[in-house]
């Protein structure tokens, strides 16, 4: 007679390499997915969990993205999950911790990922606003209010000099009985004492 095993949560760390997981994160997935189900593992989540740098090199390998993976399977499977990814190709490395403690808010809680992912699109969207209010505030701006400014502008030189103090000022500059041309001569006289 056979035993029906209590199936536990657990908490499986894959560490794939990065550049695989930019050109072919469907295909990790797939094969995350094909380790455990053949261990008869239930998957109650599985998303990306941070990309970094290695300590060390593994299989030529210097930067990695981590999958965080949250699963229900018998105690007895976790050795053969372990031993099918050191034969896979596209998984480096695995950690498998128990998580029995765990509830179902921590295991939603945001991986650094996805925390990085919310505030680059948070910068993005304040920037985008930030140019629809530059954009409105200049479009605010009326050819009208311009004239308006333009008319002060010209209010205040008519102010300044009226046209009358321009001709006495004129006038006070030049000598009464020299003609304008007489002043700037183009050809200097030169004086010889021959």
């Amino acid at each position: 007679m056979e035993t029906i095993a209590e199936k536990k949560l657990y908490e499986g760390m894959f560490l794939v390499d990065s550049a695989e997981a930019a050109s072919d994160w469907d295909g990790i997935n797939a094969a995350i997915k094909k380790i455990l189900n053949r261990a008869k593992a239930e998957i109650v989540s599985i998303r990306k969990w941070d990309d970094r740098r290695l300590a060390y090199d593994i299989r030529g390998v210097s930067r990695g993205t981590y999958l965080l993976c949250y699963f229900r399977a018998d105690g007895r499977q976790i050795q053969g999950i372990e031993k099918a990814v050191q034969l896979s190709e596209k998984i480096i490395r695995i950690l498998i911790l128990s998580t029995e403690q765990m509830t179902q808010e921590d295991i939603e809680k945001d991986t650094p990922a996805a925390k990085a992912e919310k505030e680059q699109e948070k910068a993005i969207a304040e920037q985008s606003q930030q140019t629809e209010e530059s954009q409105q505030d200049d479009q605010e701006q009326t050819p009208a209010a311009e004239d308006d400014q333009l008319e002060d502008d010209f209010g205040q030189i008519d102010e300044m000099e009226e046209p009358e103090d321009i001709d006495k000022t004129e006038q006070a500059g030049q000598p009464e009985n020299i003609e304008p041309d007489e002043l700037q001569d183009p050809e200097p006289k030169i004086v010889s004492d021959d």
